[in-house]
């Protein structure tokens, strides 16, 4: 009996604490590698992979160096579908692992925070591969990090032979290996040599026109965008064709811009429940998306689509501002006013599943037979299904106001209970598990997000669009940049880190003219200058009249590239050359007007020959301001604020605007307050014309009337 009580009292509590402690190791991850602490969330993703990975740095190269072995470099992102695939048939494999380990040092990269070494190892695919390139991004390099091989996904087996093909390769006949490593180096390196030219070239409304019938040729003129699949939304282009057609009254060009919009809008790239637009489409009617949003694209589209509202006010391009404005705040936005990065094409392990509708799902939800009867027509669904396993995307059949038409039926009838249905299914969709989120804050990318909130509050008037720009201005300026003008690439868990690279000056600067420009704050404008000073110090080469993408002290490093092609995001350089143009209008004769002309000048060759104009058109953008010099609008005044605001709802591409209630510093505004009155200077190449009291008179000197 003394036994059994002791049993009962000490025996069995000692069991149950053995299969506690039992259960906490088996759910112990059974791998974990030096990326569990990083900041990526894609490096974190990778943390418990049984490839022994290394970030990108010394660590790694130094290790190469010491153990005579070929580096292996993994680059991609959190909200890439195929880099999931990859990791999770690929890199958890312990076998394959086992190899990897073995053979090479391997590397894992987040191209999102180091874009400098993504753009060496995509050069180098580009050259290396005759299969297109992509991420992931796989790249064999020597132990000093100089690319031997690179290419994109590859399934298990294939990767297995390519591993071992290296391997064999490096340990039988290393010589041949570093051969290809010095060819394919100077390659990438000849490749960032651009065709620059130090001549002055003259300036031509016929020239511009030349480059402007050369996109013409690649738009689709039915549908928008480029002709062809897979089409990605390209927002610089069409904001440039927007200015070119608004200043040279060329009438040909707006139907490609509004069609462009309007298909974008009604498209299956744009979330039609909850607002934002995905990163591309994989067809060419802009039907079925590849679904991650990335929030480079969202941003320069809120900025389009203002710009557009406010050439002509249509309701469509209000809703698609609104909404995805709601997006940004409802899931894109941190407590500190920061914009995430991206959000995933997957949930539950498939892409889309978050986004797309069996027929009887969407029938059940809405109830009503009517109700649902009319979404099902409007937004294309079918039993079928428009994409996979009988699912559908919503797809709009176009405007309200054509559909309207052609049913015979009333349009605020019709906006009503589509708006009904699309909240009842918004709710239901709320339910279902959310795509993964990148809650990293990347400069260059919030400064975009923070450019559009401006755009949108001049298209719309919405205060809180106002104040979601500031607060983002306040991040960037208290906490991702230093004391003396130097700025961090990214922002997580409160801590800034990764010097901040070309991109994230050019459009921090851009942005913050723009935002002094909506809101007369000077400390905007004084700190754009600190950061194109130390942009200066950083990265500009006087020799070349360019700015390269990386600072030097970029440890690892085999090239310093030169960004200076357009795409989806205008590139850095020229970026910086427009910010050069702008800056010469607030602070004239420090030299960035003529800097601004010098990069034209040097990139000339390659924009007179270049056969497409998108990937040169924030370069174009910057030849129309050289060719029609912008208005100084200056306002001046106790009622500055009132009459700024009232003039930067209408669409004036062609304008930078400065202003105060009292004195200014600012060469421009010198002399020109006039105790209690408010007085609008327009003026051109710093000469102005009479000044007027009343928006309507300001208006008529800046549209030449």
């Amino acid at each position: 009996m003394v036994l059994t009580s002791f049993f009962r009292k000490a025996f069995i509590p000692l069991l149950a604490l053995l299969w506690l402690l039992g259960a906490c190791q088996s759910n112990k991850e059974p791998y974990t590698n030096r990326l569990e602490n990083e900041q990526s969330l894609y490096l974190r993703q990778h943390a418990h992979n049984p490839v022994d990975w290394y970030p990108w740095g010394e660590e790694a190269i130094e290790k190469a160096r010491k153990e005579g072995k070929l580096l292996l470099i993994s680059i991609g992102y959190a909200s890439c579908h195929w880099c999931h695939v990859m990791e999770e048939e690929t890199f958890s494999d312990t076998s394959v692992a086992r190899f990897m380990n073995q053979n090479f040092v391997c590397i894992k990269v987040d191209r999102e925070e180091r874009p400098d070494v993504d753009g060496i190892y995509m050069t180098a695919c580009q050259f290396a591969s005759n299969s297109p390139c992509g991420w992931p991004l796989n790249a064999f390099a020597t132990p000093d990090a100089r690319p031997v091989w690179a290419g994109t996904y590859f399934p298990k087996k294939e990767w297995v032979e390519l591993l071992e093909y290296f391997a064999d390769l490096y340990r039988n006949d290393p010589q041949k290996v570093v051969q290809y490593a010095n060819e394919l180096t100077r390659a990438v390196d000849d490749l960032d040599i651009y065709k620059h030219s130090d001549e002055e070239h003259p300036l031509s409304g016929e020239e511009l026109q030349r480059l402007v019938e050369k996109f013409k040729n690649t738009a689709d003129a039915e549908l928008g965008g480029r002709k062809g699949a897979p089409k990605f939304p390209m927002p610089n282009s069409y904001s440039f064709l927007l200015a070119y057609q608004h200043l040279f009254r060329d009438t040909s060009i707006y139907p490609l811009i509004e069609s462009t919009l309007d298909h974008l809008s009604w498209g299956g790239i744009y979330d039609q429940l909850g607002g934002g637009f995905s990163r591309y489409s994989v067809d060419i009617f802009w039907k079925v998306p590849h679904f991650e949003k990335m929030l480079y694209d969202n941003a320069q589209l809120v900025s389009l689509y203002s710009q557009a509202y406010r050439h002509s006010p249509k309701a469509d391009y209000e809703r698609v501002i609104r909404q995805t404005l709601e997006f940004m705040k409802r899931e894109m936005t941190s407590p500190e006013g920061g914009f995430y990065s991206s959000q995933d094409a997957d949930s539950e392990g498939e892409e889309g599943t978050y986004y797309v509708w069996k027929e009887e799902e969407i029938k059940k939800a809405l109830g009503e037979e009517a109700l649902s009867k009319l979404f099902v027509d409007f937004y294309q669904i079918s039993t079928a299904g428009n994409w996979e396993k009988g699912k559908n995307v919503l797809i709009a059949q176009g405007s309200i106001d054509a559909y309207a038409a052609k049913k015979g039926l009333d349009k605020a009838k019709l906006e009503q209970d589509l708006a009904r249905s699309r909240k009842t299914l918004f709710d239901l969709r709320s339910k279902r598990v959310l795509p993964r989120l990148d809650d990293k804050i990347i400069t260059s990318w919030n400064a975009l997000m923070l450019e559009a909130y401006v755009e949108a509050w001049r298209a719309l008037g919405e205060k809180e669009y106002l104040q979601a720009a500031i607060r983002s201005a306040e991040l960037i300026s208290k906490k991702m940049s230093t004391t003396d003008g130097s700025l961090y690439r990214t922002y997580s868990d409160g801590k800034a880190s990764i010097p901040g690279f070309l991109d994230d000056y050019a459009f921090s600067v851009q942005a913050f003219m723009t935002l002094y420009e909506a809101t007369f704050d000077p400390k905007y404008l004084e700190t754009a200058l600190v950061w194109m000073k130390k942009a200066e110090e950083r990265f500009w080469d006087q020799g070349k009249a360019i700015y390269y993408y990386a600072a030097d002290d970029h440890k690892g490093l085999v090239a310093r590239r030169v960004e200076v092609d357009d795409n989806v995001i205008p590139s850095s350089n020229s970026a910086m050359a427009r910010n050069c143009f702008r800056m010469e209008r607030f602070y004239p004769g420090i030299g960035f007007g003529d800097r601004a002309r010098a990069m034209l000048d040097a990139i000339w060759p390659q924009l007179a020959t270049g056969e497409d104009l998108t990937y040169y058109s924030n370069w174009s953008r910057l030849y129309l301001d050289q060719l029609q010099p912008p208005f100084e609008v200056a306002v001046v005044g106790p009622k500055a604020a009132a009459l700024r605001d009232s003039l930067q709802r209408e669409y004036i591409p062609n304008s930078i605007w400065m202003g105060s209630e009292k004195d200014s510093e600012l060469d421009l505004l010198k002399g020109k307050y006039r105790d209690g009155k408010t007085l609008i200077f327009v003026c051109q190449n710093r000469v102005c014309q009479l000044p007027v009291g009343f928006t309507a008179q300001a208006l008529r000197q800046l549209k030449g009337k």
